[in-house]
């Protein structure tokens, strides 16, 4: 085991040394609003430092090039270890706040899961709803493809860590002929999308804090907010639909934003399955929703209906959490469409969470072939997605992970249940961070948090986000023992 593991220690004790960065932006926001808190974010930024560089210290003797397996137990001790550190400025400004909720709190910013245990979200200090934010944004595109993008000092295998990061079953296709170029080119979108997200909501009426905050937890879909009431505190039709718009493009395939941009056309959109596929089941989905909340006489007209499902649905459907209503207290029927939408609506190679459309069209491609071969036993063809020809086994491979993403859900809600929870707050809260989504229903629900969760709870649904972020396959291989085996 420890031959495996020294040698991932010493690059994860580098990353952590670079991870002592991001202290910065709270730094210097403190210092702008003047709240005080510099000065526990520059310890925080020592301690991740210092312990990074004794971890690389302690384990020089161990260099040595990752092997592709090392990728999938570097990017999970990433998680963990860099969710532990992120603790350390909550634990120092936030009285009484423990430490396995200031870990879920992390965790669900780093996964970009947006459930919170924090209520007063508002009076927090400016430099600590930054740095919630700022979690999440690290965590929407993967801070290990940040890492490789533009730390080649590591001397890993770049290959092995973007594909144990990168959403979604098509890993192999890139962008550019080297990993460090293609995670490059990824962030330089994404960080673009950012900035013009973070000026359309300024120019919609919030404050820079705001925007800013609110800019990187929707392109991150992590969905945490300044405010306990989230999107609906500022009850703007217009602000709902600048983060619609950016929820929208953050739930595709960030390759089809570079390859559009780099086109300087939209044809790339029309040419991906996937994004076609979003965007006709969010639009009938709204349709169809909205027709029945204002049928059910849920609102007066059916334009309000149209507003407030169009937002809520569009944030939950792409993972990304934020809530203007109390969706809980609607008929039953649209808040388990709009769960059900989580764990299927957004593109691979996007900052969101779920099975992905991708896989869920290869499977129903599956099936439509299965049906034909009920009829002609002795066809032979070909599994497509789009233009894109599937390979033969990637289907095996997209059964293999649903039979575990369904058999987690299953095994982490009776967890949850055996603990006390009812079913109904179990199973969602276990959707919902699986799915790296926040918000479920009942105890959990869009008008509450997850602070009512006991520790053995609150360490499940932690777990759950940890596997979904990582998208099960790459944290439960960790536990096959073929894994350890020289």
């Amino acid at each position: 085991m420890l031959f495996r593991l020294l040698p991932v220690l010493h690059v994860l004790g580098l990353m952590l040394m670079f991870f002592s960065v991001t202290y910065l932006m709270p730094i210097a926001a403190s210092l702008l609003a003047d709240d005080g808190t510099w000065i526990d974010f520059v310890d925080a930024m020592a301690v991740s430092f210092c312990f990074g560089a004794l971890m690389t210290v302690l384990t020089s003797r161990h260099k040595r090039e990752l092997k592709p397996r090392d990728g999938f137990l570097l990017v999970t001790l990433a998680w963990v270890l860099m969710a532990a550190i992120a603790t350390v400025p909550l634990l120092l400004v936030i009285d009484g706040l423990s430490f396995t909720d200031a870990f879920f709190e992390t965790m669900s910013g780093l996964t970009t899961t947006g459930a919170t245990v924090l209520t007063g979200l508002e009076r927090l200090p400016p430099a600590v709803n930054l740095w919630r934010h700022e979690l999440n944004w690290l965590g929407g595109m993967g801070i290990i493809v940040l890492a490789v993008a533009i730390l080649p000092l590591l001397g890993v295998g770049g290959m092995q860590l973007y594909r144990a990061e990168t959403p979604g079953p098509m890993k192999d296709s890139k962008l550019t002929p080297r990993i460090a170029g293609t995670a490059k080119a990824l962030w330089l979108v994404y960080a673009a999308l950012t900035l013009a997200c973070i000026l359309s909501l300024k120019a919609a009426g919030m404050d820079w804090l705001d925007a800013v905050c609110h800019a990187f937890s929707a392109l991150s879909l992590g969905g945490f907010s300044t405010y306990d009431a989230s999107v609906g505190q500022f009850d703007s039709p217009l602000i709902e639909a600048v983060l619609i718009v950016f929820m929208v493009l953050a739930a595709l395939n960030f390759a089809t934003h570079f390859l559009a941009f780099r086109e300087r056309s939209l044809a790339a959109y029309a040419r991906d399955a996937e994004a076609r596929a979003v965007a006709v089941l969010l639009a009938s989905s709204i349709l169809i929703c909205a027709v029945y909340l204002a049928g059910q006489g849920t609102y007066p007209d059916f334009s309000s209906s149209l507003r407030h499902v169009a937002f809520n649905l569009v944030s939950i459907a792409t993972d990304c959490g934020y809530a203007s209503q109390d969706f809980d207290k609607w008929p039953i029927f649209v808040p388990m469409w709009m769960l059900f939408l989580s764990c299927v609506t957004v593109s691979s190679g996007s900052t969101g969470g779920g099975i992905k459309m991708v896989r869920a069209l290869i499977l129903a491609q599956q099936a439509q072939l299965e049906l034909k071969r009920l009829i002609h036993p002795s066809l032979v063809t070909v599994i497509r997605v789009g233009r894109m020809a599937i390979p033969p086994g990637v289907s095996g491979a997209v059964l293999g992970f649903i039979f575990l993403y369904v058999f987690t859900v299953i095994e982490l809600s009776f967890f949850l249940m055996a603990s006390g929870l009812d079913y109904i707050s179990a199973f969602t809260a276990i959707i919902a961070c699986i799915n790296n989504m926040g918000p479920g229903l009942n105890v959990v629900g869009p008008a509450q948090n997850y602070q009512a969760l006991t520790d053995f709870q609150t360490w499940v649904c932690s777990a759950a986000m940890l596997i979904g972020r990582l998208e099960v396959l790459s944290v439960f291989v960790l536990f096959t023992p073929s894994f350890w085996r020289r």
